[in-house]
Formats: C-alpha cells, sequence, structure tokens
C-alpha cells in the first residue's frame, strides 16, 4: 500500500510553504509539490507587513531587504502617510522571501516534488493524485490566484466587479523614502517599495489594459526620478486579481493563499493573510478540527475583506475616487487607524 501523508500541499508559493514549516513543526508528515524551481518570482508589491514580519521572525526566517516605517499616499502635491505603530515591515524581493522559505522547508526534511496537481480523487480517508502513487489524509490548494484545484473542484464564484491588474518592475535607483508611497493616478495605483541601497520596485495596480511604460507616465513625479535606462529586470504581470472561492474547506481538501480568493492588492496584505491562514489550517488539522478551518480563515482575514472592499468599491466610483487621498490628509488619525488595522 503506497504511504499516506498526513498532508500533501500543492504549490509552493509562501502560502503552500509556511503550510509545510507549521505542519512540520507540528509533528505531521507533510509533502509538497510545485514543478517549478527555486526562487520563484511572481508580480508582486514586495512590501511585508509588520505582522507578515512578526510571522516570519516566529518562524525563525531572516528575509533580506530594507525596513518599512509606514504608509504614505501621494496624489499631486498631496500627501498624507501613517507610520507603523508595532514595528516595521521589510521591503523584500519576492526572490529573497521565496528562498528563504522554501530553504527553511528543505531544512526541516520535508520533500518538495517537482510535481503539478491539477486534479485529485477523495474519499472519507484521505485525497489521491492519479498517476503519481501520492496519498495523503489532507490536501492543501495552494496553488496560486487562478488555482487549478479550485476550479478544478467547481469551487470558482464569477465575479460582476471591473477585473484589475498588477504589473510590477524594479529599477536601481536609491530609495527616497523608508515609506511604501501608494501614488494614486486616475485610473490606478502606482507602489513604491524600498528594496536595497539601490533598488525600488514600482507595481501598478490598475482596470486599464496597457504596457507598463504607458500607465507609469499618468505618474510624472515617478517617471521623473525612474529614467528606463534604470530598469534592471523586465514587466511581470498578474490578474485578473479578484478572485472568489465557494468555501475553504471542500472534503478533504483545504484552500490556503490566493487560492482560498483574494480582493486585491490594494491594501498589500497578501503574505500577512496566508501566513495567518496557514497557521490557522496547521492548527486545526493537528487537533483534529479540521471543519473549523473555514471560520478560523473569516476571522483571520475579515478585515482585511472589508477594508479592502470598501477601498476599492471607492476606487471604482468616479466621485468618489478622487477624494481618498483628500480625506487621509484631512483627518490623519483615521488614516493611522485605517493602516495599523491592516498592519
Amino acid at each position: 500500500m503506497n504511504r499516506c501523508h498526513d498532508l500533501l500541499i500543492a504549490g509552493g508559493g509562501p502560502a503552500g510553504l509556511a503550510t509545510a514549516l507549521y505542519a512540520a513543526r507540528a509533528g505531521l508528515d507533510v509533502v509538497v509539490a510545485e514543478p517549478r524551481p527555486a526562487p520563484v518570482d511572481k508580480a508582486c508589491g514586495e512590501g511585508l507587513m509588520p505582522g507578515a514580519v512578526r510571522a516570519l521572525d516566529a518562524l525563525g526566517l531572516k528575509v533580506p531587504g530594507l525596513p518599512i516605517t509606514g504608509i504614505r499616499y501621494v496624489q499631486g502635491r498631496l500627501r498624507a502617510q501613517a507610520e507603523f505603530r508595532q514595528g516595521p515591515g521589510l521591503g523584500a524581493r519576492r526572490t529573497g522571501l521565496h528562498g528563504a522559505l522554501h530553504q527553511a522547508v528543505v531544512d526541516a526534511g520535508v520533500p518538495v516534488l517537482p510535481l503539478r496537481i491539477g486534479e485529485v480523487e477523495q474519499d472519507g480517508m484521505s485525497v489521491a493524485v492519479p498517476g503519481t502513487g501520492l496519498r495523503a489524509k489532507w490536501l492543501v490548494a495552494a496553488d496560486g490566484l487562478h488555482s487549478p484545484l479550485r476550479r478544478s473542484l467547481d469551487l470558482n464564484v464569477k465575479s460582476a466587479a471591473a477585473p484589475r491588474y498588477g504589473l510590477r518592475r524594479h529599477y536601481a535607483v536609491a530609495p527616497w523614502s523608508s515609506y511604501v508611497e501608494v501614488h494614486w493616478g486616475p485610473q490606478g495605483e502606482a507602489y513604491v517599495t524600498p528594496l536595497g541601497p539601490q533598488l525600488v520596485g514600482v507595481a501598478l495596480l490598475t482596470s486599464r489594459r496597457a504596457p507598463y511604460a504607458a500607465q507609469l507616465a499618468a505618474f510624472p513625479e515617478l517617471t521623473a526620478r525612474l529614467p528606463e535606462s534604470a530598469a534592471v529586470t523586465s514587466v511581470r504581470g498578474a490578474g485578473p486579481l479578484r478572485q472568489r472561492s465557494r468555501t475553504r474547506c471542500h472534503g478533504r481538501v483545504l484552500l490556503v493563499g490566493d487560492a482560498a480568493g483574494y480582493v486585491d492588492a490594494l491594501t498589500g496584505e497578501g503574505v500577512s493573510l496566508a501566513l495567518g491562514a496557514a497557521e490557522a489550517l496547521v492548527r486545526n488539522v493537528h487537533r483534529g478540527t479540521p471543519g473549523r478551518y473555514e471560520d478560523d480563515w473569516s476571522r483571520v482575514t475579515r478585515r482585511h475583506r472589508l477594508l479592502t472592499e470598501l477601498l476599492v468599491r471607492t476606487r471604482h466610483h468616479a466621485t468618489l475616487a478622487p477624494l481618498i487621498v483628500p480625506a487621509a490628509t484631512r483627518l490623519p488619525r483615521v488614516f493611522a487607524a485605517a493602516v495599523n488595522a491592516l498592519a
């Protein structure tokens, strides 16, 4: 009879690797399936919020990068900024984060198999991957924004909202701020994250379908600081960003990270939420209460989902969108409270 693992994790991104780490430290027999060699890059704002930094510290991980002291909104001459109250965030290359997580998983003795899982068979006792011999008591779908497993299990929920996309590029220029700057333009936002002494990442979030350079041109202050000659990476894209799942628990399949559902990158909390949900998932599997994971996922992500949904809806409203930064400027305490509630 084939070996039956406690957990089989489909996807070796941050959510899947964090789940593997928590599981290994809980004494569970776990294996990861990830076809891409480490480190894996993707379009990402690369700003880790303080909650993510604390979670990574608790896991004993050291991720290279620069401290982030807060969030600054920029619209023309208007500036609104708020400092993190409970320690700094971290500007970190996605490859650096992934590399640290992957190495920790390998050091913990967790096998990482070069496999892509798209369909599974499950019964009341286990989940199997046809043609591989892999079997586990529980399968964790951590296979990303456009999760093949979520789709194969018919868990996708269509969204009527206008789709938004993310584009990211790096520039070899010295950071001019220790804040993550969010520049608000007429059709999207530009996130500037300090990543190194001579490196910044610039991520664009928008509903507009156009090349990166054309979108960046909508932010004259940034184009003046970021000459094309300073670009050191190619453009990476992701989207549509909004993804919904009918449930996080489907028989013996549990969804985590972006596969579990995603609102928008506007508040920059993806990694924080993935780490929190991964811990909740493993805690419930370990204590024999997997059915409680859905409620725990809702609790971990509720504040983010509500605030992000409100902000994205406001962003899509032609009358209200231009008032976001002026309101943050006039109500600094409210802005700081919102930033720290999310951080």
